[in-house]
């Protein structure tokens, strides 16, 4: 039974977040006559959050902007909890839509509780099963399953994980995921746009295209420090290995990555340091861009463990344990940590064996089929809530 015309505000914190809740912003704009769609970006990511909404297409219609030096969780779950607040009060929204498992999310939710306003999760339902790994995502995404009143699970597994955990079913709805969405539409237009190709390798025109490209990208937490050492350590060791290789890493503007990256990687001289490019991280389209042109991604993201497998892309997880087993399962995705000799052996095997990278290059992803945003949206057209 179809409902009335619904006021959703959607709180977005990060650049995966802009990523992930862009289509389902579409599709809800999509039904006027059923869904207002209202954004609110609260700044947890300043820069890169407004760079992935700017590409996107998504102006925000409120900005807390809670950016501020050597902020924790803390700060920005205390700073989302006032400012969702006023914005609650001003708008009175009939759903507050929270995407994965950053603090933004998890703020944004228990402020809607606070004013018992329903809350619907995208990406609901992964699990590590260690409370600690991711810190403090995975706390994050227990805490959400509490307050949910929508359940959007983008696999059967995520489904299985709430449903052990006392969920009712009839809240939970199995849609894929949205990254798989906004993958589609870019890779669509880079397919079919030759302009728009010839543009983006100008941008990459130093890379060599007789040359295997090896995708970097690694950010988490986990791995600052020592973990970060060993990543570049055993990079070193793979493109010095491999004269037909270069690497593109992307790397993150927080501190912690790149004083351990530019030590180790940027320090590389002669003809090695002709083949490692270390960039600034790049917008969505020319990291797509990056992804199609790459013949395998060692990665910490989340995110790069879904899309790599729409685009037959090996990935090489740089964590001990994923929250996304699936991958691992459909053979796309294999779990090196941060043992050096283990990457290394990794890299290795994929850029040796051809039959081995051609299997995981082959293998099916497990993430949707790029109408997860279509389905929420129909979802809460038809369902009722308080």
């Amino acid at each position: 039974m179809a409902v009335d015309k619904r006021k959703i505000l959607l709180a977005i914190g990060t650049r995966p977040e802009a990523l992930k809740l862009s289509p389902v912003v579409y599709a809800l704009r999509a039904r006027p006559e059923a869904f207002e769609a209202r954004v609110c970006a609260t700044g947890q990511h300043r820069e890169m959050l407004h760079q992935a909404l700017e590409f996107m297409s998504v102006a925000p219609d409120y900005d807390l902007d809670i950016m501020a030096a050597d902020q924790g969780p803390t700060d920005v779950a205390a700073r989302v909890l006032l400012g969702m607040r006023e914005i609650f009060t001003n708008e009175k929204p009939d759903l507050v839509l929270v995407q994965g498992d950053t603090t933004t999310a998890i703020a944004a939710a228990l402020a809607a509780y606070y004013q018992r306003i329903p809350v619907g999760h995208v990406e609901a339902g992964l699990r590590t099963g260690d409370n600690y790994s991711p810190w403090p995502e995975e706390g994050n995404r227990r805490l959400l399953a509490g307050l949910a009143r929508f359940h959007f699970a983008p696999t059967e597994a995520a489904r299985d994980n709430l449903l052990r955990e006392g969920i009712d079913g009839d809240e939970v709805h199995v849609t894929g995921n949205t990254i798989v969405d906004a993958l589609t539409d870019i890779t669509g237009r880079l397919k079919q746009d030759h302009a728009m190709r010839q543009g983006k390798a100008r941008e990459f025109s130093y890379l060599d295209s007789a040359k295997r490209l090896i995708l970097v990208t690694s950010h988490r937490r986990e791995n600052f420090g020592a973990p970060m050492e060993r990543i570049c350590r055993a990079l070193r060791t793979i493109v010095s290995s491999y004269e037909d290789t270069e690497i593109v890493f992307p790397v993150h503007l927080n501190p912690n990555v790149r004083s351990t990256v530019h030590d180790i990687l940027g320090a590389l001289g002669g003809t090695l340091a002709e083949r490692v490019h270390l960039i600034e991280p790049v917008d969505y389209f020319s990291f797509v861009y990056l992804m199609m042109q790459a013949h395998i991604i060692l990665t910490d993201s989340g995110g790069v463990q879904e899309e790599s497998p729409s685009l037959g892309l090996p990935a090489l997880v740089l964590r001990e344990i994923t929250e996304r087993p699936e991958a691992v399962a459909a053979g796309c995705a294999f779990l090196v940590g941060t043992d050096e000799d283990k990457i290394v052996d990794e890299a290795n095997r994929l850029l040796s064996d051809g039959a081995h990278h051609a299997t995981m290059s082959q293998a099916a992803s497990p993430f949707g089929d790029g109408k997860a945003s279509r389905r929420i949206a129909e979802i809460l057209a038809e369902e009722v809530w308080p």
